[in-house]
């Protein structure tokens, strides 16, 4: 069995770079893709290369490559990412053939502004969001004033405001995706916008803070420190994305088999508890 680090390709962009310069640089050539389509005469399915952040992505194609790929005669290379903005346009060039980091609504937003066709496979699992905070133990807490730092991307930002509106604290247009679409806000909240990947470092100096999972648990959070989950109820399951070409491809359909199966369901409860939600579930 190749290790772990053989099989882990890490990419060093920038996770500030905004999508549409880096969907720029896929009109280059595309990147050799390894043999692929229909199985070898030795039952073999040859090698599929995903991208992901390191968790829980990373840690699942992992689990899922030394556990159950052998048997299914897959071979998975996951190329690792460290922000939301450089898997699309990897993925749209041809250096990877799927990935597994964005729910369909990011997607479909990558696909409108960089010109994109990506499509999904399907629902893998749900990165619980959450509020955390270093001062106070329940969301019903936060005071006249209070400062929250939310996401700055369009689809966490409306996921965070959707998650208030949804309690009651404030009220927002259908559909809003920034603070533009809040209504009505009685409690004067103070809102900050930022980068997805530093929002665990905003929390010693804000009341509240909204952090994805996949930035929640390298981070050291737990479910015990939010003072509000996202229930499983979501929209926001992230989902194995592909290409139009590749879509029927029998790599891409063993992967989502091994991904959506209940060994890998037990192996996500097991790690992470709620924070991570199977999408079988």
């Amino acid at each position: 069995m190749t290790s772990i680090f053989r099989r882990r390709v890490a990419t060093t962009i920038a996770a500030g770079v905004a999508v549409a310069a880096l969907a720029a640089c896929s009109s280059g050539t595309p990147a050799a893709a390894p043999e692929a389509s229909g199985a070898a005469e030795d039952g073999s399915l040859g090698t599929i290369r995903v991208g992901a952040l390191p968790v829980p992505a990373g840690d699942i194609l992992t689990w899922v490559d030394e556990n159950l790929a052998p048997e299914a005669g897959l071979d998975i290379e996951w190329v690792e990412f460290t922000d939301y903005n450089t898997p699309n346009p990897a993925l749209s060039d041809g250096s990877t053939e799927a990935n597994l980091f964005q729910n369909s609504t990011f997607m479909e937003t990558y696909n409108s502004q960089a010109g994109g066709t990506l499509v999904s496979v399907g629902e893998v699992y749900l990165p619980a969001a959450a509020f955390y905070s270093e001062s106070l133990t329940s969301i019903d807490e936060l005071g006249e004033g209070a400062t929250i730092a939310i996401p700055n991307d369009p689809t966490n930002e409306g996921r965070a405001l959707g998650i208030l509106a949804a309690e009651g604290l404030i009220s927002i247009e259908e559909g809003a995706t920034n603070l533009d679409g809040i209504t009505e806000n009685p409690s004067n909240f103070q809102f900050t916008e930022v980068e997805n990947a530093t929002l665990p470092l905003a929390i010693p100096d804000n009341d509240a803070v909204f952090v994805t999972a996949s930035f929640a648990l390298p981070a050291g959070l737990t479910q015990d420190q939010a003072i509000l989950t996202e229930g499983d109820d979501s929209d926001y399951f992230n989902i194995l994305a592909t290409t139009p070409e590749l879509q029927d491809d029998p790599r891409v359909a063993a992967l989502y088999e091994l991904l959506t199966s209940e060994e890998t369901d037990a192996y996500m409860l097991e790690t992470w508890g709620g924070l991570i939600v199977p999408g079988t579930e």
